[in-house]
This record gives C-alpha cells, sequence and structure tokens, in this order.
C-alpha cells in the first residue's frame, strides 16, 4: 500500500489512481517541456510535478523493460539454450540491471536531482570526459534501441499481420527478399514517426496508456493460456516428416495421401516432395522412406516436456529444425536422387546459434531501467521514488522473464520453441499459440508495444543529445543544442533519424541487439563505476539518503557488465571500448573545462597525493633523472608574457614529460596587487596553451623581485614533485640599463640555484628562438664540453631533438684539450663515451694553451673528470705576451669598481719583466690579475667556439658559477657576455652537482 500512498491527495485513492493513469505519459520532461512552456494565450504555464513512484517511475520502467525481445524472441531463446541455459541468461542480465539500478539509487539520492535524469547524475559523478562519453553511449544504445523496436514492429505486420503484404518475393533467396522488405518498410516507419515527432509529442503522449495498456494485456494474456494449458492444451498441430520439421501454411492436412470416395488422393503435400501429383511420380527418397507425423504444439503445463527443454540445441545456419525421433536413413544407392533440401517446405534455423549470441540478443529486454531517472524532474520526491520504482520494476520484470522461460520450456514444444518465426504453426507467433484468448490479442499488443516504444525512443534520443551539446562538452555537437521556437530539437532528431537509418539498413533485429547491448552496457558500467569511486573515495559530499549499497556491489555489477560485453560480442565490446575511450580523449583535448566536482577529479587528488607520498621516500635514480624545469617569466607592465618563447623551449625540452612549473613574479605589496595575480595567471595560462606548454601556473606578489625568486626557488613544488632545473632568460641590455637591479638579480638568482643544488638553463637571444610550428631542417646543435657537472649538456640536446622542431638537427660536441694532451686518444674515448650514453653525436676535440682555459670559473679551476692534473701556468713567448696585453688593454678599459694590486704582482703575473714601461704604465690601469685572466680566457673560448659554431642552430655552453665576492658581479656578467658574443642562440648550462646520465641500464 506504500506504494500508492504518495498518488493521493485529497481525493479518495482510487479515484487518484484512475485520475493519474488517464494522465500517464512515458516522456521525459525535457521531451514535454515545451508543451508546456506556453499556454493557449501564449502565457507560461504554472505548475510544478506531481508524478509519484508508481506513475512517475514504476510504470514507465516496467513498460521500457518489457517489450519486443519478450514477444518475439524469448521462446526462440528458450528453445535453442534451453530452460537452464536461459535460465542463466535471464538471470545472469536481471542481477547486472539489479545491481546497476542499487548504484544509481546510491547516485541519484545523493543531493537534489534536478531535471536531466541519467545523463546529468552520470556526467556529473564522473566528471565531463567520461560524463561525455556515457552520455553519447547513452544516445547511441537508445536510438539503436529505437531501430530494434521498429524492425520489431515490422517484422510482426509481415509476418503475422499482412503477410501477402511483402513488396519482394523471391522463394528461390527468401532471406534476402525478407532483409528488403525489413529495410523499406523500416524505412517508411521510420519517416513516419519521426514526422510524428516532428509535429509534437503531445500526439505521441495521448497514446502513452494505449501502449502501457497493450504490455500489460499481453502479459495478463500469455499468464491466462500458461494456465489454460495446464486444464486444456490448445489444438494447435505441427506437421513432421521423420523427424524433421514442415511449414504448414502452404498445406492444409498433414497426410502424404488420403482417402476420398473409396480411392486414394495424394495430397497438397505429397507435391512439394514429388514431381507430380500421381501416386506413381518420382518422390524425394527422405519423403518416401519416412512418415508423416502430427504432434501437439502446445503439450501443455503437465505434459512433462520440461524434461525434453533442460538442454540447449545450437545448431548452424541453413540446418533443418528436427526433433529427436529415430527416422529411416536414406540408402547411399539413393542419396543421388535426394532433392536440395532448399527447396523443399522444411523449417530451417536462419542464423548460426550459439550461448554468447543468446546473450548479446537477450539483454536489450532488461534496459529501460534508466527510465525513471530520466523522469527525474517530473517526480514529486526522485530521491525516494527513483530507487523505490526502479527496484521494483526491476524485480517484477525479472520474475516475469524468470518465470516466462521455465512456462515456456514447460508448456511448449521444442521445435516449436526453436521456430523463431512460427512457421510450423501457420506463421503465427510461438509465444502467441500459447496466449489466450486468441494469439491476436498477443499479436495486436506486441504490435503497438514496439510502436510506442520506438516513438519513444526517437523522442528521447533526441533530447538526450540536445542535453550533452547544451553542456558544450563536444564542440562540433553544439549544432544540435538547437531547437525550434517551441523547443523540439530540430537538428538532434533529423541525426537521431540517420543513425536509427543505419540500424533499419542492418534490417534484422538478431543483428542490431547486440550492438545496442554493447552501448547500454557501457552506460551501466560508468553507473557502478560512479558509484563506486565516490564511496572509496568517501568524500565529504557523498551522503546517500539510500542506504542499501556498498562498493563490492558497484565493483560487482562494474565486472558483470564488462563480462557481458565480452560474452555478447568481444569484436562489439572492443569497438565500445575504443569508441567510449576516444570520446574521452576527444572531450580532454578539444571539450569545454567544466569543473562539476565529479569522483574521476576525487580519485585523482587521491592518486597524486598517494604518489607525492611515494615519491618523497626516496630521490629518484640518475636512470630516471629528468629536468623538472621551474620557470622564470618576466611580464610587462600590462601583466603579458615578455618572452614567449621561453615557453617554446619549455615544450620543445619536456614534450608534455615530467613536471613544469611557470612563475612569475609581481613586484608590491599583496593587499595592493592581489588583484592583479588572476589576471596574470590568466595571461600565462594564455601563452602556455598558446605555446602547447603543459604544467603548472603560478604567481606572487613579493616586495622586490629577488626575494620573490628565491622564494619560488626554494618552495615551488610539493613533496617529491619538486624542480631540479631554473629555466630563464638572459638579462639582455643590462649595460644599457639605468637600474643595475636586473642583472643583479639575475646573478643573486644563480646563486639561489647552485645553494639549492639546481641545474640553471640560461637562453641568450630567446625572442630568436624557434617557435614550435617551425621546423628546423638542417643544421647542427653544438655542445661544447669543458668541465664536467653531471652530463646535463648531453642530455640537453638528446631531449631537444625529440620534438619535431630539433628532429632534424645533428648533434656535435666539442671538447678542449691542452696542447701537450693526446687529442687522437680523447677523441676516441669520447667517441667510446657517447656510444655508451647511447647518444647519435659527431665529436671534435679542439687544441687550446692550457693558459686559454686555466680561469674558466670563477670558484676554482675545474677540469674534466677524464683528465688527471691541474693545468699548468702560462707559458707565452714575447710576442704572444705583448698580443694579449693589447687584448687585455681593451677589456680592462670598460671594468669598473675593481681593487688596485700592485704593479709588481701584475708583472709576475704576466711575467713581463722586459716589457716596455709604457706598456706596463699602462697595465696598472688593469686593477686586479685574476679579472685579466678571465677575460683572457673568455676571449679566447670566444674565438673558438664563434669559429666552429657560428652558423649552428642551438649552441651549449658551461656556465661557470659567479664569485663569491660580489663585488666582481659585473666583471661576471661581463665575462658572460663576452663568452657568448657573435653568437645567435645561447644555452648556458650549470649543472646541480649530481649526474643526470647514466651509461647503464
Amino acid at each position: 500500500m506504500a506504494l500508492f500512498e504518495e498518488e493521493m491527495d485529497s481525493t479518495p485513492m482510487v479515484s487518484a489512481l484512475l485520475n493519474k493513469l488517464a494522465n500517464y505519459t512515458n516522456l521525459t520532461q525535457g521531451v514535454i517541456d515545451h508543451e508546456k512552456a506556453e499556454s493557449e494565450d501564449g502565457l507560461p504555464k504554472a505548475g510544478g510535478p506531481q508524478m509519484g513512484t508508481f506513475i512517475g517511475v514504476y510504470l514507465p520502467c516496467m513498460q521500457n523493460i518489457l517489450g519486443v525481445i519478450l514477444f518475439l524472441r524469448l521462446t526462440w531463446i528458450v528453445g535453442t539454450a534451453g530452460i537452464l541455459g536461459s535460465f542463466a541468461i535471464v538471470f545472469m542480465c536481471c542481477v547486472c540491471t539489479l545491481l546497476t539500478a542499487i548504484s544509481m539509487s546510491a547516485i541519484a539520492t545523493n543531493g537534489v536531482v534536478p531535471a536531466g535524469g541519467s545523463y546529468y547524475m552520470i556526467s556529473r559523478a564522473l566528471g565531463p570526459e567520461f560524463g561525455g562519453a556515457v552520455g553519447l553511449c547513452l544516445y547511441l544504445g537508445t536510438t539503436f534501441a529505437g531501430s530494434m523496436y521498429i524492425l520489431g514492429t515490422i517484422e510482426i505486420l509481415l509476418m503475422y499481420i499482412v503477410p501477402d503484404g511483402a513488396l519482394f518475393v523471391d522463394k528461390a533467396n527468401e532471406p534476402v527478399a525478407q532483409l528488403n522488405n525489413m529495410r523499406v518498410y523500416g524505412t517508411c516507419c521510420l519517416a513516419l514517426m519521426a514526422l510524428m515527432v516532428f509535429v509534437g509529442v503531445k500526439y505521441v503522449n495521448k497514446l502513452a496508456l494505449v501502449f502501457l495498456s497493450c504490455v500489460i494485456l499481453s502479459i495478463m494474456a500469455i499468464y491466462a493460456g500458461v494456465i489454460r494449458s495446464a486444464i486444456s492444451p490448445p489444438d494447435f498441430q505441427i506437421c513432421l516428416l521423420g523427424n524433421r520439421t514442415l511449414k504448414n501454411h502452404d498445406f492444409e492436412k498433414c497426410l502424404k495421401t488420403e482417402v476420398i470416395n473409396n480411392s486414394t488422393v495424394t495430397t497438397q503435400l505429397w507435391e512439394q516432395f514429388c514431381n507430380g501429383s500421381s501416386i506413381d511420380a518420382d518422390c524425394d527418397p527422405y519423403f518416401a522412406l519416412n512418415n508423416v507425423t502430427e504432434t501437439k504444439a502446445i503439450p501443455g503445463l503437465l505434459s512433462g516436456v520440461i524434461s525434453e527443454n533442460l538442454w540447449g540445441t545450437y545448431v548452424p545456419y541453413d540446418t533443418v529444425l528436427e526433433k529427436n525421433l529415430s527416422v529411416a536413413e536414406v540408402p547411399e544407392s539413393e542419396k543421388e536422387k535426394l532433392k536440395n533440401v532448399k527447396d523443399m517446405p522444411y523449417v530451417f534455423n536462419d542464423i548460426t546459434t550459439y550461448f554468447t549470441l543468446m546473450v548479446g540478443i537477450f539483454f536489450p529486454s532488461v534496459t529501460g531501467i534508466l527510465a525513471g531517472s530520466n523522469r527525474s524532474g517530473d517526480l514529486r520526491d526522485a530521491q525516494r521514488s527513483i530507487p523505490i520504482g526502479t527496484i521494483l520494476a526491476i524485480v517484477t520484470t525479472s520474475i516475469i522473464y524468470l518465470s516466462c522461460v521455465v512456462v515456456f520450456g514447460a508448456c511448449v514444444e521444442g521445435v516449436v520453441l526453436r521456430d523463431k518465426f512460427g512457421f510450423s504453426v501457420k506463421r503465427t507467433p510461438v509465444i502467441g499459440i500459447l496466449a489466450w484468448p486468441s494469439p491476436w490479442v498477443l499479436v495486436i499488443g506486441s504490435f503497438f508495444s514496439c510502436c510506442g516504444a520506438g516513438l519513444q525512443s526517437l523522442t528521447s534520443a533526441p533530447r538526450l543529445l540536445q542535453a550533452i551539446a547544451h553542456d558544450g562538452l563536444v564542440p562540433f555537437l553544439q549544432v544540435f543544442g538547437h531547437s525550434k521556437s517551441n523547443g523540439e530539437p530540430t537538428w538532434a532528431l533529423l541525426l537521431t533519424a540517420g543513425i536509427c537509418e543505419i540500424g533499419i539498413l542492418i534490417a534484422s533485429l538478431d543483428a542490431v541487439a547486440p550492438i545496442l547491448s554493447m552501448f547500454f552496457l557501457m552506460c551501466y558500467l560508468f553507473v557502478n563505476l560512479a558509484c563506486a569511486v565516490q564511496t572509496l573515495l568517501r568524500t565529504p559530499n557523498w551522503r546517500p539518503r539510500f542506504k542499501f549499497y556498498h562498493w563490492t556491489l558497484s565493483f560487482l555489477g562494474m565486472s558483470l557488465c564488462l563480462s557481458l560485453m565480452f560474452v555478447s560480442s568481444w569484436w562489439y565490446a572492443l569497438f565500445g571500448m575504443l569508441f567510449a575511450g576516444c570520446v574521452y580523449k576527444y572531450i580532454e583535448y578539444r571539450g569545454a573545462e567544466k569543473e562539476w566536482g565529479d569522483g574521476i577529479r576525487g580519485l585523482s587528488l587521491n592518486a597524486a597525493q598517494y604518489a607525492l607520498i611515494k615519491l618523497e621516500e626516496a630521490p629518484p635514480h640518475t636512470k630516471n633523472w629528468r629536468p623538472q624545469l621551474l620557470v622564470l617569466l618576466s611580464l610587462d607592465s600590462d601583466l603579458m608574457v615578455k618572452h614567449p618563447r621561453l615557453l617554446s623551449l619549455t615544450s620543445q625540452l619536456k614534450a608534455g614529460k615530467g613536471l613544469t612549473i611557470v612563475c612569475s613574479v609581481l613586484q608590491g605589496i599583496y593587499m595592493n596587487r592581489g588583484a592583479d595575480l588572476p589576471v596574470s595567471s590568466q595571461n600565462i595560462k594564455a601563452a602556455m596553451a598558446a605555446e602547447k606548454t603543459k604544467g603548472f601556473c603560478h604567481a606572487v606578489v613579493c616586495s622586490n623581485l629577488r626575494d620573490g625568486f628565491s622564494n619560488l626557488i626554494q618552495s615551488a613544488g610539493l613533496g617529491g614533485m619538486k624542480h631540479n632545473t631554473v629555466l630563464m632568460a638572459w638579462p639582455c641590455n643590462w649595460r644599457q640599463a639605468e637600474d643595475s637591479s636586473s642583472w643583479k638579480n639575475f646573478i643573486e638568482t644563480v646563486r639561489e640555484t647552485t645553494s639549492a643544488h639546481q641545474a640553471l638553463l640560461v637562453a641568450k637571444n630567446i625572442d630568436s628562438f624557434p617557435c614550435n610550428t617551425e621546423r628546423l631542417t638542417e643544421g647542427t646543435i653544438d655542445v661544447w664540453w669543458i668541465v664536467h657537472d653531471g652530463g646535463l649538456l648531453m642530455l640537453l640536446p638528446f631531449l631537444l631533438r625529440q620534438h619535431k622542431v630539433w628532429k632534424k638537427c645533428k648533434m656535435r660536441i666539442f671538447t678542449v684539450a691542452h696542447l701537450d694532451d693526446n687529442s687522437i686518444q680523447m677523441k676516441k674515448d669520447l667517441y667510446m663515451f657517447i656510444y655508451q650514453l647511447r647518444l647519435d653525436a659527431e665529436v671534435e676535440v679542439v687544441e687550446m694553451h692550457a693558459s686559454d682555459i686555466s680561469a674558466f670559473t670563477y670558484e676554482k679551476t675545474l677540469v674534466m673528470e677524464q683528465r688527471s692534473q691541474l693545468l699548468r701556468q702560462m707559458q707565452l713567448s714575447k710576442t704572444e705576451r705583448e698580443r694579449e696585453v693589447k687584448i687585455i688593454l681593451h677589456r680592462c678599459s670598460i671594468m669598473e669598481n675593481v681593487h688596485l694590486i700592485s704593479l709588481l704582482s701584475f708583472y709576475k703575473y704576466l711575467h713581463c719583466t722586459d716589457i716596455t714601461h709604457s706598456y706596463c704604465h699602462s697595465l696598472f690601469s688593469c686593477r686586479n690579475q685574476s679579472n685579466v685572466r678571465r677575460m683572457h680566457t673568455a676571449v679566447k673560448l670566444n674565438e673558438v667556439v664563434v669559429n666552429k659554431s657560428q652558423g649552428a642552430h642551438l649552441v651549449l655552453l658551461n656556465m661557470p658559477g659567479p664569485p663569491k665576492n660580489k663585488g666582481g658581479d659585473e666583471n661576471y656578467m661581463e665575462f658572460l657576455e663576452v663568452l657568448m658574443e657573435g653568437l645567435d642562440r645561447v644555452l648556458l648550462v650549470r649543472g646541480g652537482g649530481r649526474e643526470v646520465i647514466t651509461i647503464y641500464s
């Protein structure tokens, strides 16, 4: 009684129920919105949802679940798979839908369910990517369901109502003619139904109660017939020749001959197996050797035929349906006289049968469980009605299906059950001969039931597509979001009719059923996944009022859905998963950005937390090392990115792999500039999207840039997911800048990264670096390996060449040798080292004086690991000393703020005891001998690098560290400027103090 209580308002129960039934509709709220949008005077109508559990959920689910498969295929499935096999099929499918309904009930009762139904609930629970994939699967399933119902309608029409209405008749190839008839009539029926929906669903709405009544009356007729068969079985006879079943619609009597007026005459059956009507005519040997017998098609509930129908009978295509009887075999000598069995009036199996096929064909008969949730906006209390109504409908229909399996097997002869189209009972549906009071009750009832289901599919599917289009998940579907002035989705209806026509052209209900099974199973799988994810995550917002759920049930339902997909058709299953995967990736790549608080996002957060905790347990191994970049960007006065090519270089280095954090610092006070942060972050994200840089964006406000960059270097990242490399641009025009803070901040950043043991990449002339759309066809990436600092110099060109911009560039490695080194052996050793590193590169050894590279670094004089001795002091000839002094004088003339040293020590440094006094007096202005040595090193190295690599697309150089004494900072900048002079694109590289590349696997 509780189910009906909510249907009572102030009127008595019976009158309230009759009133609700009179206004019953099986259409969703979205379907009838446009009918309610305007009243007769053009003003919006008032009124809210009034439906309760029985009218709003229970009956629509019942009407959607019970349908064409029950009336046209269940008897055939029972006869083919047997009672036990069919019971297993029905039980699996019903359990699958019951578990899905439990999961759906939990989702539906987790908050107020607005109009939108199943698609809304699933998409908001799983996120836009999964939501779009599920929505399209549900849409295609509903569309192909329309095809199946229309094919069922035409099959009933041409087989049982007007069998003479076939346009194509070809007895030699009857199956092909039948398919063509299905295509022509199905297309006409689809056009008529689409026209009805286009004109207005109010006409469809008025027929809803008629369609529901047809379903109920048909089922009642079946059970009435079962009861009658136990008392007085119906007098339907089938004709058997030996053990072979015959089509009896072309002859009246199941006899070879009969006696009329004391004379033996042949029958119509005789003429079909013999060459004439004469008693002496040549006949088919099998016909001549075996008797014609009649047996009851419906032995009755108490006949014991149930024992014969327990086990399945699977047969190949075009096999004659045979009863398990002993027959006379045709002798070998007579077999050549046998006629083609296709020319005989036997009943043939029209499809190769096997267990998994039965699963795929039957599963559509349990779909429709989402009908209640699709009407969520029409319900008075959706959180109560959806779980109760849906689960009760599934339990009811499960009982009906399981009981039908048993009673069909207990009442009907086995060969009749396997006769799909009822050819052996004079073209009457097998389930119809069981129905009482007449087969026509079931024929007419099933016809209108299929018509109603087809109309409902054509009204529901376009609105589902319209909802997906309105969400903007799939950009190219947005055109289908448009509708007529009254809300009718015209374009969506046209697409739905087009896809439905594809199913019509297949022309076989048995071929279309597994297709929609696959799409519905995909949808149900995601429903269970959504509930399982939400339950396992235990998010605070997950508080369903429906308490009879558990994540294990959802997981079991998900596993059962996946199993049924592959059991039904493994290639359809793979196609369905591929389709859903493609939709997911497309929405991820091109779709609209939505934040729905979905469970998948929560799952991602949990997975990220677990991964971060695991990462922190131990530092990464050298084999797993890759540059995790912290990109330091500068913004202009309009908060736009100054050097977007820095992001291009980032994407070329990373290619979406690893960590990238793009940061910028706004100078000022947070209270004053807090409003600029979202703007700057948005501009940075836009630049990242334009340059296809995948990573995180972070902007901070700090009182000065130096402290801001320092804080970012120290604190950017989280847990084990922290950067290990800093990428920044070289401060251009630092000499001409009025404010020295730019280059001072640069040097402090270099010191910060050194102290933090992080690698540093500095790009000179970053605006001339190639963008992601350019393709460098010829040229080289030159690596000048002067100091070994962990192998980062070797790794960077390899990473760059993975990107299509640098893919065709060759890699060259230059190393510097002393004049007294064995250059040939060094080159061989370097080749072996590069080979072991599995790098493809050319190697060249450049010979230089030891004095020319002795002061390359500021902290101390370093050498490559392969070298075993220190550089010796400079030993130059007199001519060389005079030439070098002139160069040094030029460089020293631009140095400032350098401490004076004694002329004596300077003489000692240059070994210039015999240099003229004028030179020595001039040299006195060069106040620091170490600065002279460093500048000399920069000049000599620059000459060599420019000579070898001026035409290279990119030059990578070791970057020496800054001086510990801040008084020499400007000299350090000058040193780097001289080192890079004359080169177009330069990437200065300073290692982080650890090995980043290894020869080991």
